[in-house]
């Protein structure tokens, strides 16, 4: 049975899971002699709030502001976000700590790599994926890649030149930029490649002294010379083909970053897996969708969903003018519960939905399974209602 299995048959509520978290963490820093911080978000909840951003440096400073000396691990998990951002985390991380280690045991995409890429050591675990570098600009109504912006840019660029003309279509979008804002773009994307050329001698390679091969001596130009071939590497989307491919181990060595496998210590690695899946459990059961811990301290950020979906109940929902009904499968024994949401106070519509086989949501959003599993509904709750735009009635 696996770790998820496990903690699913303890019918844990969402309390009990952040009890555990804290537990781990501890232990953790017990087994380790350092400090762990877990930074983590739900990846897979579609929430704005879930990149990497300004507010996560100003949570991570305070949380951090009177922590023990010593070296800091940090768990890190994020699609991505800001490189202001992770550029403010670094810097107020380094002006704390000296040595710091980088866990990742999920996903730590764009932003998030360009953060771990300031460790002094990195240590994944064979789930845990880094990805290619880019960054991420505001255009029109939404952020696109900067490099798939270019890249779009550049071609346009070519097939003017060759065919001495543009589509309609294709005249009007160049139209609309200007030069300053593809002056913009490119510097964003210049601005992770040079943090990654920065970061790497200074602290990944800050104690490489000598090659594996032929144990030559390391120079400052040689360290100088593999950031900038890393760097490439990874900013080289031709190579990857997709900004969101998950680069594994393997993937990452064969570009010459070394990682350390926690896979190789047995007792660290059991915590770390349990970890992840008390963060997955808690994203599943609760409207949290991301976590700052230390031991003895948290600070847990929860906001409704921007579609009605949800890793505990991927649901095809139905509106009615006056009603919403859902399918949420239990996460422990698999029960599905019909359950449906009024907007009015129609005692028809109750009948009607008992008749059909639904039950009303509660009205503290806590739905309890037949097995006594606790399922935290408030996340579904608030997304009906934002969606929906009314407010749900008992």
């Amino acid at each position: 049975m696996g770790l998820m299995n496990d903690y699913i048959a303890k019918g844990l509520s969402g309390d009990d899971l952040e009890k555990e978290l804290l537990s781990l963490i501890a232990s953790y820093n017990k087994l380790t002699g350092n400090y762990l911080l877990v930074y983590s978000a739900a990846i897979s909840k579609p929430i704005p709030g879930v990149s990497l951003s300004m507010d996560d440096y100003y949570i991570i400073a305070d949380l951090l502001r009177n922590s023990k000396d010593g070296t800091l691990d940090v768990y890190i998990e994020t699609p991505g976000g800001s490189g202001e951002a992770a550029e403010e985390i670094v810097k107020f991380l380094r002006s704390k700590y000296e040595n710091i280690n980088y866990i990742v045991s999920g996903e730590a995409k764009s932003a998030g790599t360009l953060v771990v890429l300031s460790g002094n050591n990195i240590a994944m675990t064979a789930t845990g994926s880094l990805g290619p570098v880019d960054a991420q600009v505001v255009i029109g109504r939404g952020q696109v890649s900067a490099h798939d912006y270019m890249e779009w840019v550049r071609t346009k660029q070519d097939e003017a030149i060759k065919q001495k003309r543009l589509s309609p279509f294709d005249a009007t979008m160049v139209a609309q930029i200007s030069p300053g804002e593809l002056n913009g773009v490119n510097n964003a994307l210049e601005f992770a490649h040079d943090l990654v050329v920065k970061w790497l001698p200074e602290y990944k390679f800050k104690n490489w002294d000598v090659t594996e091969t032929d144990k030559t001596p390391v120079t400052d130009a040689l360290k100088k010379k593999r950031a900038r071939e890393i760097a490439k590497a990874l900013t080289d989307h031709s190579r990857w083909r997709s900004h969101g491919r998950s680069l594994k181990i393997q993937d990452l060595e064969e570009i010459g970053l070394k990682i350390d496998s926690i896979e190789d210590n047995k007792k660290k690695c059991e915590l770390v897996n349990k970890i992840q899946v008390v963060l997955r459990l808690l994203y599943a059961t609760t409207s949290t969708h991301k976590v700052f811990a230390i031991e003895g301290s948290k600070i847990f950020a929860t906001a409704a969903m921007a579609t009605i979906a949800s890793p505990i109940a991927q649901m095809p929902v139905q509106q009615a003018p006056d009603s919403v009904q859902a399918d949420v499968p239990c996460p422990k024994c698999g029960t599905v519960h019909r359950v449906y949401a009024k907007f009015i106070s129609n005692e028809d519509i109750d009948k009607k939905m008992a008749q059909a086989g639904f039950e009303k949501l509660p009205k503290n959003a806590k739905l309890i399974c037949s097995c006594g599993f606790e399922m935290d509904l408030t996340g579904l709750k608030n997304q009906i209602e934002s969606n929906v735009g009314r407010k749900v009635v008992e």
